[in-house]
């Protein structure tokens, strides 16, 4: 009989992997086993390399009580009963890994603790499920671990205060439109003048629907209520500070998912431009970067998203003397790349780009003679590829610095600074300039 598909397994858990998940050696090889922990013994369902967790034995000296009760079904938190340092050690561990797999090695400094309060956005999935009598079930909450099943969630322990009405409200708007029979994701954004949210996968509303989003609106009191990025109601403009700016996201547009984890990672993006006097921000999205730059440097902000620079100029007018200027530019920096020529009108370069990195504009920045650059970034393993060419290009990596801004997951920021050591062969004399501008 195969060992791997034998019920209820004894296994000791060694570490954890890049998910958050227990590794053990099993029979038959590695073994990954969701919400495990270093130094737990634990009884599991095998099959293949997948462990699920029935039982743990004899716990972790470093297992602590989980605080939430979902934890466990829920795949929001992966390592909710990890104690503090031992889970620090492993999140800044995945960085170290991450940049040694790509034969990179520098500083790692620990990491920092970028949850604050709480997550000031999440999404909300919703499943509107009918019986064989027709009778209709809505499933409002987060995924489960490794299924598309979806955890009812009333209440989430690691959302912020000013989250705190934001799953009923996920709920109402979920029934609300539950005679579509659609499976929608609902974005909350909690802001100053109170929750935004983003419906998406409704498709085009018809009158019934729309009139219905509107009457939860006013009944739960929502600042913001759009489809897919169009607005159906604004009771109020959402507001949010942004350094010494305020700004009025579009629809939908990507933020930080807390406010201390924002402000940390701008923080460290601004010490290290330093006293530079032109600054450019790639992948700029709202401002997150660009507008606190601003209070020191000029800046030119480029993104894809046209709302998001519409709302980035509208947040640095109205700041008015307390900012530089900020300029903008429209680009798809993923399918045209800032070219070295242009690059190198900046003192800096700032990046931030989703979790797909910047692999073509990073090339760019390495033939340039821009003497600083700033990291950031979302995922460890496009991280060492985008540092990679950078450091193969004449950049030196002087240090990473892992903000922990979802914590209890396997997510993990990076703030990064590299500097120019020397001019490659490529990027010397007109000819090759030319060649580069295309």
């Amino acid at each position: 009989m195969n060992t791997s598909q034998i019920r209820g397994q004894k296994l000791v858990i060694d570490r954890l992997g890049q998910r958050g998940e227990g590794i053990a050696q099993g029979p038959d090889g590695l073994v990954f086993t969701p919400y495990a922990l270093p130094g737990d013994v634990v009884l599991a369902e095998v099959e293949g390399e997948r462990g699920i967790l029935l039982e743990v034995l004899e716990p972790s000296k470093d297992r602590l009580p989980a605080f939430c009760p979902h934890y466990g079904t829920c795949g929001g938190c992966a390592v909710q009963a990890l104690s503090p340092q031992p889970y620090a050690e492993w999140k800044r561990d995945l960085v170290v890994q991450a940049l040694r797999h790509s034969k990179i090695e520098t500083n790692v400094s620990p990491m920092l603790d970028g949850h604050g309060q709480g997550r000031c956005r999440a999404t909300f999935h919703a499943r509107i499920l009918r019986d064989a009598l027709g009778r209709v079930r809505v499933d409002v909450g987060f995924m489960k671990a490794r299924a598309h099943d979806i955890v009812n969630i009333e209440a989430c322990p690691v959302l912020a205060p000013e989250m705190g009405g934001a799953a009923r409200a996920a709920h109402a708007l979920a029934r609300a439109l539950s005679s579509l029979g659609k499976p929608l994701d609902i974005l909350i954004t909690a802001t100053q003048t109170g929750l935004d949210v983003d419906v998406r996968g409704c498709g085009e509303l018809e009158e019934g629907p729309r009139r219905a989003l509107i009457a939860e609106a006013a009944r739960l009191d929502l600042a913001r209520v759009s489809n897919h990025g169009q607005v159906v109601i604004e009771r109020r403009p959402p507001v949010l500070p942004m350094g010494r700016a305020v700004l009025q996201p579009p629809p939908g547009a990507f933020l930080q998912a807390t406010q201390a984890g924002e402000e940390l990672l701008a923080q460290l993006a601004c010490e290290r431009a330093g006293k530079a006097r032109r600054v450019l921000d790639l992948f700029s999205g709202v401002g997150t970067f660009a507008l606190r730059l601003a209070e020191k440097a000029t800046v030119h902000a480029v993104e894809n998203d046209r709302a998001a620079l519409a709302s980035l100029i509208r947040a640095s007018g109205d700041a008015g003397p307390a900012l530089k200027p900020i300029t903008t530019d429209v680009r798809d920096l993923f399918k045209r790349p800032l070219p070295v020529l242009d690059l190198e009108a900046f003192d800096v370069v700032l990046f931030d780009p989703p979790r797909a990195g910047a692999e073509a504009q990073a090339r760019e920045i390495a033939l340039s003679k821009v003497p600083v650059v700033i990291a950031v970034s979302c995922n460890v393993q496009t991280f060492a590829r985008d540092a990679r060419i950078l450091i193969d290009g004449g950049y030196s990596l002087d240090e990473v610095t892992p903000v922990d801004q979802f914590r209890h997951s396997a997510h993990v920021e990076m703030v990064a600074t590299f500097r120019k050591q020397r001019v490659t062969g490529q990027t010397k004399g007109k000819g090759n300039r030319k060649r580069l501008l295309g």
